[in-house]
């Protein structure tokens, strides 16, 4: 876009700008005030403006926020706030005064002779918090690489000087007569500085499952200093929520940082020890804990104490005893008010599922006297579950513990680990629970209608849900005590209790019971023998098969059953011997030859589609475990029916739309699915042989048919494409033919005719409302069908050019054709659009190069500069991709490039893509440079790979891009960076042999380190 071009844009912004200013000089409406302030924002995030234009509207911000900002209405001082800390991290790098952020708001906090002092005191805080916020948080229109580069300046500039503010603010506030709503700022901000993202890991520390906190060194001080978390303990104690839970949450925040941050064992030592006191005393009078906020804060802390130290280290502490049996007592009360703390057990769960998990590691002679409150716990937890079904059905509550499938699953994944502490005890617990409720069930379906005639009047509906909810927590206890069986210590000692409790619910027990490297004589299957005549792993393995069979026929409509029901049939046929198993058992072999949906009407749900493929799956594999043709044959026959009749449909049709009009979508899904299912199974030369010489040459014009009919329905494209994309992928070698077949080469001209047809249709058909849906989904799958078959080592393509045969021309022309009609950054939103892209562009810069450079110039730019933006993905998988194809690209040109060693056409067609657009191998190194040198990246050595390929293609400007490199850094640094650089090409030479690779990712390693550690 030339000048005359950008004029509109420029006025119109200009005027923009001084209107908005214009409003908040005159205007004393607050709306008027935020719409210019909303305003500005929007200008200054999508807009380059100058430095000095963005300078001059933050010097006039901050002035209008100290003279006008104690009368603005709050939501308009928080939109000028976060103007304000917009520009500043946008400006960062660009001068000195904006990263005087913390100074500027430092003088809102100074003490004022008016009435405004805590007013401006309230809006030095909301600035700093707002700075901390927006510097934690990526910048729309920015890349990740961008932001985590002003994170980490700001990180090592101004945050530690914002911790110590915020803790000076809760220090001095109490004494100024602040109201509530001050000391909730000042705790808001300590809380934002210990949320922040340290090392550029996690975007969201803030998440419940929050990990060790990387906390700089710099601030050992104020963490070892006793009187912080004596301050934060005095503002629990002294405030009602959020005040409260808001110290609570700093808490949490500092029992979480590292362990090497302390100085020494003796100081971390006393650290724990200032926590365990506080704890305790809180526990003693339960003081705040009334307070839900304050209650699910302080379960976190408890958790977070064992998960960040050692059981020994709170062993050795002097108020142990006393603090371990105040925290049971709280969990058992916790568990017993289980609709007060549904959210907040698991934390505590956790604590004690830990401390029994470490036992095995405790040293020393001071009891844990975890053996003394672990049973305790337990039970309780088993009778408060069991009243709480009471408790649900007799007062109609809606919030059952049983519907919350996650929260459940939390408890239940703590829970092996405390029934077994005491294995015996519990268990007997257990079966004495158990046993009353299984007999109790049992007379009510042997009774009929006696005893439901006699009862129905005096045993109302209710007391069987009252029975089945417990029987539904007996089973899930069960399960996941057995399920615990593997990583218990002693645990063939308990394989009788493990028996026992098996006998009366089945839950997890196949896990660990049936299977692979499963004794047959485990004395499991001698208590249930003589229990309930299950004596071997057949005995059980038929239970459970005519529970599945049941489940698969009766529950059509209950999609949660049969996806359970599913999936474990696909658990139960993945292990080797359960497989050969299950293909003895009589069952099976009618399965075999009777599942469609005249046997299993769950097969013709429209709800039940996807679940065709994981049973078709499943299927086949047990099949395939005794290849035979014949049976292979008699399998697939309800398929090659459906085959039969869709060519018949279109031979009858004589048009696309007469045959999409004669068959329905719901049957030509189907059988894609089923047919996907069946070539995942296929793992071996001769299974997939067999599906091969069945689908090929007899059935792939029906294929074709049916993708010309429905092309522009995904309910049909979508399985159809998923069951080419598995058809062509070679995991396992599977598609090896023998070296006089033509298989490889026939294969992929399918390929080719299934892309062709596929993207003329849809590229010529109106974009859909739902993009992602009707088109990206497609087309992202062609592209993974495309790599895979280029990826595949079955096919020799240089027979397509020497026979003049158009396929793989035609194939990657269409592959160009669906990549360019997404635009880049719905390619980089969308993860699977990416992850197929990319995976394609790098299998075509690794081996074939020149089918790439004969593209024309804007294309090849645009597959260049995709790279370039893959290259800050967050996704490590997509930025090695990237990198890899980067190097393969910038290599190949290095060694045939024109006046080179083996100069070649390929090179000659990029040398001409690179005189048009000269920019492209700079742009790709100056961005590695980038990445490499300032960010904490854990692909470094794959992102190093590709810079000497890009320096050695670009020798002539190299020394402009380290230049320009050094000049986005702090002037104070740019000198240091300059000679780290310069050292980078010392004894590296031209040429890209593996030694010469190794010094040069040698070299700029050391100039990395040398660099970051003055820094």
């Amino acid at each position: 876009m030339d000048i005359v071009q950008q004029l509109p844009q420029l006025e119109a912004l200009c005027l923009q700008l001084y209107t908005a200013q214009t409003i908040l000089d005159v205007s004393s409406s607050p709306y008027a005030q935020l719409l210019a302030a909303s305003s500005l924002l929007k200008v200054v995030t999508e807009f380059t403006l100058s430095n000095q234009v963005k300078l001059d509207m933050r010097t006039y911000f901050l002035q209008y926020l100290n003279g006008r900002g104690p009368t603005l209405e709050p939501y308009v001082v928080a939109v000028l706030v976060q103007l304000i800390c917009r520009m500043t991290k946008l400006g960062w790098f660009e001068d000195s005064a904006y990263r005087s952020i913390v100074e500027d708001a430092g003088a809102f906090l100074e003490p004022r002779s008016n009435d405004g002092s805590l007013a401006h005191y309230m809006l030095g805080l909301r600035l700093l918090n707002a700075m901390v916020l927006e510097a934690n948080s990526p910048t729309p229109h920015r890349t990740l690489t961008q932001h985590r580069k002003v994170a980490v300046g700001f990180r090592d500039a101004a945050l530690y000087k914002i911790l110590q503010l915020a803790l000076g603010a809760l220090q001095r506030l109490p004494g100024m007569r602040a109201d509530n709503a001050l000391l909730e700022q000042a705790l808001r901000l300590l809380v934002a500085t210990l949320s922040f993202d340290f090392v550029g890991t996690c975007l969201d520390e803030s998440a419940e499952d929050l990990g060790t906190i990387q906390i700089p060194t710099a601030w050992r001080p104020a963490v070892e200093d006793a009187g912080t978390l004596q301050l934060l303990w005095g503002y629990y104690a002294g405030n009602e929520p959020p005040l409260s839970s808001l110290a609570l949450e700093s808490l949490v925040r500092l029992a979480s940082v590292r362990r090497s941050l302390f100085s020494s064992d003796a100081v971390r030592s006393a650290f724990l020890a200032r926590l365990v006191e506080g704890s305790r005393d809180v526990l003693r009078d339960r003081r705040g804990l009334h307070h839900h906020a304050n209650y699910h804060e302080f379960c976190r802390l408890l958790g977070r104490l064992k998960t960040n130290y050692q059981l020994g280290e709170l062993v050795a502490l002097a108020p142990y005893p006393e603090w371990i049996g105040l925290v049971a007592d709280f969990t058992i009360n916790s568990l017993t008010s289980w609709q007060w703390a549904s959210g907040s057990v698991f934390y505590l769960l956790g604590l004690w599922s830990r401390l029994v998990s470490s036992m095995p590691y405790l040293k020393g002679e001071a009891p844990s006297l975890l053996d003394l409150y672990v049973p305790k716990i337990s039970r309780a937890f088993l009778t408060s579950r069991l009243e709480s079904v009471r408790t649900v059905v007799q007062d109609g509550l809606t919030d059952d513990p049983l519907d919350s499938e996650e929260q459940l699953q939390d408890q239940l994944d703590s829970l092996p680990y405390l029934f077994r502490f005491q294995y015996e005890k519990m268990a007997e617990a257990l079966t004495c629970a158990a046993d009353p409720l299984i007999a109790a069930y049992a007379s009510r379906g042997a009774g009929g209608a006696v005893a439901g005639g006699a009862a129905s009047s005096s045993s109302p509906p209710r007391d069987a849900a009252v029975l089945e909810g417990q029987l539904t927590w007996i089973v899930y206890m069960v399960g996941a005590v057995v399920r615990g069986r593997a990583s218990a210590s002693g645990a063939d000692a308990q394989e009788a209790v493990d028996g026992d409790l098996a006998a009366r619910v089945f839950g997890s027990f196949r896990k660990v019971y049936i299977g692979e490297a499963v004794m047959h004589s485990s004395k499991v299957y001698v208590r249930l023998g003589e229990s309930v005549g299950l004596a071997d792993h057949a005995a059980v393995m038929n239970v459970i098969l005519a529970k599945m069979a049941s489940n698969l026929k009766v529950y059509c409509g209950a999609e949660e059953v049969i996806s359970a029901t599913l999936e474990l049939f696909k658990d139960l046929a993945s292990g080797y011997m359960s497989g050969k198993l299950l293909i003895k058992l009589e069952a099976i072999s009618y399965l075999l030859t009777h599942h469609t949906a005249e046997y299993f009407p769950f097969l013709a749900g429209q709800a039940n589609l996807r679940a065709r493929t994981t049973f078709y799956s499943t299927l086949a594999r047990l099949l395939f475990m005794d290849d035979t043709p014949d049976r292979f044959k008699a399998f697939v026959a309800p398929m090659q029916q459906v085959f039969d009749s869709l060519a018949t449909a279109s031979r009858s049709a004589g048009s696309p739309a007469a045959l999409r009009a004669s068959v329905s979508n719901e049957t030509v899904a189907g059988l894609f699915r089923d047919l996907r299912g069946v070539a995942a199974a296929t793992s071996t030369r001769r299974t997939y042989g067999m599906l091969f010489d069945w689908l090929y040459p007899a059935n792939f014009p029906v294929i074709l048919a049916c993708l010309e009919a429905w092309s522009g329905d995904p309910v049909v494209t979508t399985p159809l494409l998923k069951f080419v994309n598995e058809f062509v992928l070679n995991k396992s070698q599977r598609l090896i033919f023998d070296s006089s077949s033509p298989n490889g080469i026939l294969l992929f001209r399918e390929v080719s005719k299934v892309l062709v047809t596929y993207g003329n249709q849809v590229l010529s058909a109106p974009r859909p409302a739902d993009v992602y849906g009707g088109l990206y989904k497609g087309s992202w799958i062609c592209l993974s069908i495309l790599s895979r078959a280029l990826g595949g080592s079955y096919v020799n393509f240089g027979v397509f050019e020497l026979y003049g045969d158009p396929a793989l021309n035609d194939a990657l022309d269409m592959a160009v054709r669906l990549a360019l009609n997404i635009p880049l950054a719905d390619i980089l939103a969308y993860r699977k659009v990416c992850k197929a892209y990319f995976a394609l562009v790098d299998m075509l810069c690794a081996s074939h190069v020149p089918l790439l450079a004969a593209r024309d110039t804007p294309t090849f730019v645009f597959l260049l500069s995709s790279l370039d933006a893959g290259l800050k993905s967050l996704d490590v998988a997509v930025s090695s991709q990237c990198a890899a194809a980067i190097d393969n690209l910038a290599g190949y040109y290095f060694l045939h490039m024109p006046g080179g060693h083996s100069p070649n056409a390929a090179a000659r067609a990029i040398s001409e893509h690179v005189r048009q657009r000269p920019d492209l191998f700079p742009q790709l190194l100056t961005t590695l440079f980038e990445i490499v040198m300032f960010e904490d990246c854990s692909n470094m050595w794959s992102l190093s790979r590709p810079m000497l390929s890009l320096i050695l293609v670009s020798e002539q400007v190299y020394e402009h891009v380290t230049k320009r490199v050094a000049a986005s850094q702090p002037p104070e640094r740019q000198s240091h960076l300059a000679a780290c650089l310069e050292r980078v090409m010392a004894g590296v030479t031209r040429s890209l042999e593996p030694k010469n690779r190794d010094k040069f990712t040698q070299n700029f390693t050391i100039a990395r380190h040398d660099y970051r550690a003055r820094t």
